[in-house]
């Protein structure tokens, strides 16, 4: 039987390293020092067979390297950036727990609790309802960012914000400069910025681009969205673009519209909020508001090392560009009827 190899240790990384202990595990966590001696220090690691031992780590700095991720995972963009967010944890060393709060603030308060009750490290989340008291459940030595609002009533929390005002006001200009006066507008049922509800900011806009908007309310998930788009569509005074704050919403206006017999953008133009990877496969393309992926997740989870490490700082907000495709084109001269559904 062969002989097991005794367990590398950190101090043997430290040693073959010419560092301190302190500053090898800096290096690993990349926390601090240079990238030529973070990628030093990594490389000697994998070279040496040496992992990191959770429990001492835990023992030794009162950490566990366990971060949660929280979102709607129904919601197709937010699939993607959890799993971006798991991979870019991943390579700092930290450990994810996903876990899908599915659109509902109840869901959302299970989860904070269970997160508390792990003793994570950090939590980085995209919050159904970012003004709800329960975040103060994560106490002050939990380092939490939220992606897209500020969590308002949990101080010290970091946040990752979007320019919101801008990518509705490009959107409904986009279908008001090709002539549409009608406009749906598909939002989930909570509201996307704390104390201003994304249909309020969306009636303010297309107030001054003289545009009559038609708000409604959706689910998070697709498949369940499509009998509200299917509603909004079949009525006699529908409107002749929609314009939805999800790509995921987007998609079920593509379905509704398909079993009502309207053509896309012929019938009806349909504007989008995520460009997720899936807006090119569709037919048409849809005309959609791109936003940095890559950066947004870089900018969390940096925030969260920095506030695990006394040295954070918020970036400003992440603006949208609008990536026009088949989907929006102008109004027909008068719209096509559809039958009621049964």
């Amino acid at each position: 039987m062969p002989r097991q190899q005794p367990r590398r240790t950190l101090q043997d990384l430290a040693t073959t390293a010419g560092l301190s202990l302190a500053a090898t595990s800096y290096a690993l966590r990349g926390v601090r020092g240079s990238p030529a001696t973070i990628r030093r220090v990594r490389e000697l690691a994998d070279e040496m067979g040496y992992t990191v031992n959770p429990i001492a780590r835990a023992l030794a700095s009162g950490r566990t390297g366990s971060v949660g991720v929280s979102g709607s995972l129904r919601d197709l963009w937010q699939q993607d950036l959890s799993v971006l967010l798991t991979r870019s944890l991943r390579r700092q060393g930290q450990y994810a727990t996903i876990a899908d709060a599915d659109g509902d603030p109840e869901q959302e308060r299970l989860i904070v609790e269970q997160f508390a009750a792990q003793r994570i490290d950090g939590a980085v989340v995209s919050p159904v309802d970012p003004t709800a008291g329960y975040w103060r459940l994560l106490g002050p030595q939990v380092a939490v960012v939220s992606i897209g609002d500020a969590l308002v009533g949990r101080p010290g929390s970091g946040s990752v914000l979007f320019d919101n005002r801008r990518g509705v006001q490009t959107a409904l200009a986009h279908l008001a400069g090709l002539g549409h006066r009608r406009v749906g507008l598909l939002t989930p049922s909570l509201p996307s910025t704390p104390g201003r509800p994304a249909e309020v900011l969306a009636e303010q806009i297309a107030a001054g681009l003289e545009v009559e908007l038609i708000a409604v309310a959706a689910p998070v998930a697709t498949t369940e969205a499509v009998a509200t788009a299917a509603a909004m569509l079949a009525d006699p005074g529908r409107p002749s673009g929609v314009f939805c704050l999800s790509d995921s919403l987007a998609f079920a206006v593509y379905r509704a519209a398909r079993e009502l017999g309207l053509r896309i953008p012929e019938d009806l133009s349909v504007v989008g909020y995520d460009d997720h990877q899936l807006a090119v496969l569709v037919s048409p393309g849809l005309t959609t508001l791109a936003w940095d992926e890559d950066a947004i997740v870089e900018a969390a989870v940096s925030q969260l090392g920095g506030l695990l490490t006394g040295s954070a700082s918020a970036p400003p907000p992440f603006r949208p560009e609008l990536i026009v495709r088949g989907s929006t084109t102008a109004p027909a001269r008068s719209a096509r009827s559809v039958p009621s559904p049964r």
